[in-house]
């Protein structure tokens, strides 16, 4: 019995420790994660691809609206007017009581003229007082409720700016839209690609930084060794411990880059900070054994052409949109002619409802004509604009021509360089250890110093981060020349190229709309 009470009572008080104890966090897996899965993810999680969409839709509504400019347009309009008082009232509407009726006029051809032409005016006194506009009681003179439905129909017959400016300037700046979302999810390529491969970089530099300061530990523990059994003096000593500790410096930096790399790819990809990653894709360090594919390498001549690039399309596309422009400022004083019609049915009701009240028929149709007389030398500002613009155009377009042919060598200067640089680590990662071996087993036998230890230790280091680093160059080269027609021009003015013709379509638009005010439309 008492066994049973204690083992009741140590069970009762371990419940409680039990219910204390911590709860231990789970940390999820990382999740493993190749290029091609960061390139797909990549794109709807970039803002910049984002824009670029959003501004291809922008200019499918422009060539929306510039092709309504040549098709009728039909609206339906409806109105109530209300008038207070007006120059048509008179106190004669309220003067009612004097009589309360009017006799009918009947003519008696019998009767003296001077009789029938008395009782004639007298029944007009008489209706004028009752109603004082008589027969027009039924028109709009002065009456209060007014009420307005119909039709409103217009037609541009002729007009420089909208038959031939708005709809090819609209077309073009359409292309121009897609061209740029091209050349956007391009660069957005690229720079996954090349955030990727630094990624995986910066990891492999941590893990060559670890690797140093593994073996300069390894060697602080011999040397510590050594300097007990008095076979090394206290300086390889103190050599050995410095070493390990600039070694431990070296691995606290290669980290920092390494998580602020993966930071980035997270930036571009969408992903939460907080998750983890395992970078699947490696940079493949082995060399190609052979070196002749350096010097045989070949690149397709459609890759690096200069006419396809996004670049010179943009350019050429603002050109056309600029001589667009010119071509309009040549026929603004043509003038513009408008077909209009409108079909209504109005009513004078007594009250205020539109139900009370017959309605009349309204119905115009009319041609306006604008014609520019005097403009103190506005047309012919624009015009020098138009001119100054377009030839601005070209410039720019010769410039991307120039810096297209300068970047594709670029870039295929850069592959060739990338190619022969991780050519040239070939067996040199193999020799580095190999001589890293034989410096350590010659420092453990005591035969040499420090220093040489370093140095072999210092070679193996920077062989493993050339060797990476090349591979890594190599990678991004390919990359950049698989993407480069669609990539913009570094450094270029071909986005400002773009804005101009952006702005010169808004231009064109306002003066579409000053014309059409100008034309009188209803």
């Amino acid at each position: 019995m008492r066994r049973l009470l204690a083992l009741v009572l140590t069970l009762a008080a371990a419940a409680p420790a039990e219910a204390q104890r911590p709860t231990l966090l789970v940390t999820p897996p990382p999740t493993d994660l190749s290029l091609e899965q960061a390139l797909l993810l990549a794109v709807p999680a970039s803002e910049a691809v984002g824009i670029a969409r959003v501004n291809v839709k922008r200019a499918d509504g422009e060539v929306k609206r510039a092709m309504a400019d040549l098709l009728p347009q039909l609206n339906g309009i409806a109105g109530y007017t209300h008038t207070p008082s007006s120059q048509f009232s008179t106190d004669a509407t309220s003067d009612t009581s004097a009589t309360s009726f009017c006799e009918q006029f009947n003519a008696v051809p019998a009767n003296p003229l001077s009789e029938r032409v008395d009782s004639l005016e007298q029944s007009v006194a008489c209706l004028s007082r009752l109603n004082p506009f008589g027969a027009f009681s039924d028109l709009p003179f002065g009456r209060r409720h007014q009420y307005l439905f119909g039709l409103q129909f217009s037609q541009t017959l002729f007009s420089s700016s909208i038959l031939k400016g708005r709809p090819r300037a609209a077309h073009a700046g359409k292309r121009l839209a897609q061209i740029n979302l091209s050349g956007a999810e391009a660069q957005l390529q690229l720079d996954v690609t090349q955030s990727y491969y630094d990624a995986v970089l910066a990891d492999r530099l941590a893990e060559i930084a670890n690797m140093a300061f593994a073996l300069s530990e390894t060697t602080l523990v011999q040397t510590r060794l050594a300097r007990q059994l008095g076979t090394q003096p206290e300086f390889e000593l103190l050599r050995a411990t410095v070493a390990r500790d600039n070694n431990r410096a070296t691995v606290i930096q290669r980290e920092a880059l390494r998580d602020l790399s993966v930071l980035r790819l997270k930036q571009l990809l969408g992903i939460s900070f907080d998750q983890k990653l395992r970078l699947t894709t490696s940079l493949d360090e082995a060399p190609p054994r052979d070196f002749a594919v350096v010097d045989s390498l070949t690149i397709a001549p459609q890759d690096t052409a200069v006419e396809s690039r996004n670049a010179v399309l943009q350019a050429d596309e603002a050109v056309t949109v600029q001589r667009v422009l010119t071509e309009v400022t040549q026929w603004d004083r043509i003038p513009t002619v408008t077909l209009n019609s409108r079909y209504a049915r109005i009513g004078y009701p007594e009250t205020a409802g539109p139900w009370d009240g017959s309605y009349r028929t309204d119905w115009t149709i009319g041609v306006n004509v604008a014609v520019p007389l005097w403009t103190s030398g506005r047309l012919k500002g624009n015009t020098w604009v138009a001119e100054a613009s377009l030839t601005q155009a070209e410039l720019r377009a010769r410039q991307a021509r120039e810096g297209a042919a300068l970047d594709a060598q670029d870039a295929i200067t850069r592959l060739k360089s990338a190619l022969a640089r991780w050519a040239s680590t070939q067996g040199t990662v193999e020799q580095a250890q190999r001589a890293y071996e034989i410096a350590d087993l010659r420092y453990r036998e005591g035969i040499s110093t420090q220093v040489e230890l370093s140095d072999a230790r210092l070679l193996l280091v920077q062989a493993e981060a050339n060797r990476a680093t090349a591979a890594r160059d190599t990678q991004v080269a390919r990359a950049r020349i698989a993407l480069l027609k669609r990539l913009p021009l570094p450094g270029s003015e071909v986005s400002q190229t773009l804005t101009t013709a952006q702005s010169g379509q808004q231009s064109l638009q306002q003066t579409t709309a000053t014309t059409s005010s100008n034309g009188f439309a209803p």
